[in-house]
């Protein structure tokens, strides 16, 4: 066992739940999460709003960021973390003159209950369905949103009635319960919000073609190698060194750990058994084409 596998923080015993699984949880969860960023179906709510959805990122601003009510560029940026500030100014300065969060909140609802129609079908109204829908809610209610800001957002909505859209209400909590937690584990580390993404490029999470998306400036991602080639965590080709190497790992053992509780609390038994129901509706959604195949949330990769 090496010193970034154990089996985690928040239980122990037979009931514990183990990083492990906590991460393969968000692996399964996070793709039922994304079909709002990727979905026709919510494209199309979006425009009748009045987005422009020939690209994805005018949506994407609002739809995610809406349960923060009409939030500046400044607080949008600081719960993002990892975007450009004048990428989120681009997108949000305007994004509330289009239309109020309750009607994108509304709008999102619509768009992910016609989306997950699409692509799971009569699986909808299947037992296995509600059955995951009711553990992945009982996690998402255990979960501690002190300190994070996006999750405590998402927590604060109502639940939706349907069985499916409580799934995917469940699991953008979760999402960002465990998001809110790397941002903590990233500025534990000391990586500011450019850093994050090269040192996360570094060790090969994706592209850096992929994290120019975030809206960095190619002098601004130069400035951030620079200054973690200074510590010693990139080399001159911007790859990762040992300790650079090190210290992601850190990151991302800290941020398993801080996503946890809400498993433990669910129990050993019932997160194993959700885990089980998932893997059908993880295969549907990745099997939709929707998702790109290269992320810069490095699943699959780290």
């Amino acid at each position: 066992m090496s010193k970034y596998e154990d089996k985690g923080e928040g239980g122990v015993g037979a009931g514990a739940v183990e990083l492990t699984r906590v991460r393969q949880l968000w692996h399964l969860l996070e793709p039922l999460h994304a079909v709002l960023y990727y979905a026709p179906e919510v494209f199309e709510e979006a425009a009748a709003l009045g987005y422009d959805v020939k690209e994805r990122w005018p949506s994407y601003f609002s739809l995610r960021s809406a349960p923060l009510g009409p939030a500046g560029a400044e607080r949008v940026t600081s719960a993002f973390y990892s975007f450009s500030p004048r990428m989120v100014a681009e997108h949000i300065d305007s994004a509330w003159a289009t239309a109020d969060p309750d009607a994108v909140l509304a709008a999102r609802l619509r768009g992910i209950d016609r989306a997950y129609r699409a692509i799971l079908g009569d699986r909808v109204d299947s037992p296995e369905l509600a059955e995951a829908a009711a553990l992945a809610r009982r996690a998402a209610e255990a979960a501690n949103t002190a300190g994070r800001p996006l999750a405590a957002a998402n927590a604060e909505l109502e639940w939706p009635e349907a069985p499916h859209l409580q799934l995917w209400q469940a699991a953008t909590i979760l999402r960002e319960h465990r998001g809110d937690g790397h941002v903590a584990a990233l500025l534990v580390a000391g990586l500011d919000p450019v850093e994050s993404l090269v040192s996360f490029a570094a060790i090969g999470a994706a592209s850096v073609e992929r994290f120019e998306s975030r809206g960095w400036s190619a002098e601004e991602w130069a400035a951030a190698r620079e200054r973690l080639t200074a510590r010693g965590l990139v080399d001159e080709d911007g790859e990762a060194t040992d300790a650079g190497r090190d210290l992601r790992h850190s990151v991302e053992h800290h941020t398993d750990q801080l996503a946890a509780a809400p498993w433990q609390l669910l129990g050993a038994a019932d997160t194993a058994r959700l885990a089980d129901l998932l893997g059908d509706f993880w295969v549907a959604v990745l099997s939709s084409g929707l998702l790109p195949s290269e992320t810069t949330l490095g699943i699959g990769r780290v």
